[in-house]
């Protein structure tokens, strides 16, 4: 994460300067008696120590420009879906790294399939019931989401892993919702998808 440089000593003094002037000496020297005091770093430039300090990266980004009132519809409900389905997104693809690691310690394949038998056991019981709230359209919204947490379609993953507990647990969730598991998350071309990327940016720098 890129960071922020320095943040002058010049610049506090500008920042209080116009509460000392508006309250005259008494509050200045209030001010100055009451003021917490953070110790920082400091780098000395021609004979003068200045504090340095270093911030967290601020992310500014545009607000969504809206062709017309249809569109700020659909885009008032992605936000709504999205923040009831992409946490169950990265918890799946969490969990599914987690099994994917113990998978390739484990030394045979039938521990492997033992493994697998129990993992599927677990996925279920914590997500069958859940997801089975979600309307239609945050279903499919939520296997979108999965290609995005995982960087492969549901289809690949099932491919990938045919009779284990990942296939297992799309083709639940593609059973429950009637969705398309070959259906791509593309935000360079498709409009919704973009707006999903906007939406979920704002959702991971706190302004959503």
């Amino acid at each position: 994460m890129r960071r922020i440089i320095t943040i002058l000593w010049t610049v506090s003094c500008v920042l209080l300067a116009p509460e000392m002037v508006a309250k005259g000496p008494a509050r200045a020297d209030s001010l100055m008696k009451t003021s917490k005091k953070i110790p920082v770093k400091a780098i000395v430039v021609d004979g003068d120590t200045i504090p340095q300090m270093l911030l967290n990266e601020v992310t500014v980004m545009e607000p969504w420009r809206f062709k017309n009132k249809r569109e700020e519809a659909q885009y008032s409900r992605l936000v709504r879906n999205i923040k009831i389905t992409l946490p169950y997104a990265r918890m799946a693809a969490a969990k599914l790294q987690v099994i994917n690691d113990n998978l390739a310690k484990l030394p045979t394949d039938k521990k492997r399939r033992e493994y697998l038998k129990k993992a599927e056991k677990e996925l279920f019981d914590e997500f069958e019931a859940p997801l089975r709230k979600l309307t239609f359209s945050q279903g499919k919204l939520l296997i979108k989401l999965i290609d995005r947490e995982t960087g492969d379609t549901s289809y690949n993953l099932i491919r990938e892993y045919k009779g284990g507990v990942s296939a297992l647990f799309w083709q639940g969730i593609a059973r429950i919702f009637g969705a398309n598991l070959k259906d791509q998350y593309i935000p360079s071309d498709r409009v919704e998808d973009r707006m999903i990327e906007h939406i979920i940016a704002l959702i991971d720098i706190g302004v959503l």
